[in-house]
């Protein structure tokens, strides 16, 4: 077993204000893309089938150029065609606006008929069934990020260690949302669970950082570093898992497997800068300048 060696980081050498700078710059950054995201859009991410509503039909892959007759097969073009070499299809994804996707389904699978192509399965989501999920993981979303700001501030009971563990999660949120924006990746039930899965790793490091500083005895930076080397070790742990999984994923063509490893790796990543960087600042100041009481 590979031992994984933390190093020393001696904070000493960086004002608070150079600890938050990173941090900051990069959720703004993330911001910004998603505001402009919702700006073209409508909506702060790529939205996928299950919260547009639409039809998706599997066409088998015969060997031939099918995706070359997907281009012409149909009479208008397609949101998305990806191929899943594992299953031997392609995914042809159409969205159905405020059309009857009943109707719409009927129309695609006789045009892909008439050009030949072989639909192995056809499924197709309402507007208004998909505009009832979207809501329904929003709400689950937020009250996952509600509870978990309830249940740190009953746990520390003390404003400024509480809000920097908040404050992470949020970034920690929506960083991998903007980097979804920009690969493309969509936002379906499945990359929701990935998010709700962020905000877990993420409170799992700031709570230790926090409890190491704040409830154990010792010198600042010795409980930094003490819970730096159990949290770095976890956090590197499991991104490697995650970026094992995406790799693995995207060479069966599983999209989302592949996609959710891709988040979570974003997302840990996301979490190693904001919680000893962001989150120490903010508890040295705290410790040394703030108001303790």
């Amino acid at each position: 077993m590979v031992a994984i060696e933390v190093p020393e980081v001696n904070y000493t050498e960086y004002t608070n204000r150079q600890l938050v700078a990173i941090p900051l710059a990069v959720l703004v950054l993330a911001l910004a893309i998603i505001g402009g995201w919702y700006l073209v859009t409508g909506a702060p991410a790529n939205l996928g089938l299950e919260f547009t509503g639409g039809v998706e039909l599997r066409i088998a892959d015969d060997g031939s150029n099918v995706e070359q007759q997907i281009e012409t097969a149909f009479d208008r073009e397609p949101d998305s065609v990806r191929s899943i070499p594992a299953d031997s299809v392609y995914v042809v994804t159409f969205r159905a606006a405020d059309e009857d996707p009943g109707g719409l389904a009927e129309d695609l699978s006789t045009q892909a008929d008439e050009a030949g192509l072989t639909t192995t399965a056809i499924d197709q989501v309402s507007p208004s069934f998909a505009s009832d999920t979207a809501r329904t993981a929003i709400f689950g979303v937020a009250l996952a990020f509600l509870g978990m700001s309830v249940l740190v501030f009953a746990l520390f009971r003390t404003f400024v260690p509480s809000l920097a563990v908040v404050a992470s999660a949020f970034s920690d949120l929506a960083v991998p949302v903007a980097v979804m924006n920009l690969l493309g990746i969509k936002m379906t039930l499945g990359t929701i669970a990935a998010l709700l899965m962020i905000i877990g790793y993420s409170v799992d490091s700031d709570i230790l950082l926090n409890n190491s500083v704040l409830r154990q005895t010792g010198e600042f930076y010795e409980s930094v570093s003490r819970a730096m080397r159990t949290g770095v070790t976890m956090t590197l742990t499991s991104m490697a898992a995650m970026i094992v999984m995406a790799i693995v994923a995207a060479l069966f063509g599983v999209d989302l497997l592949r996609n959710i490893g891709i988040i979570l790796s974003v997302g840990l990543c996301a979490d190693l800068m904001n919680t000893y960087l962001l989150n120490v600042s903010l508890l040295r100041w705290y410790k040394f300048e703030g108001v303790k009481r």
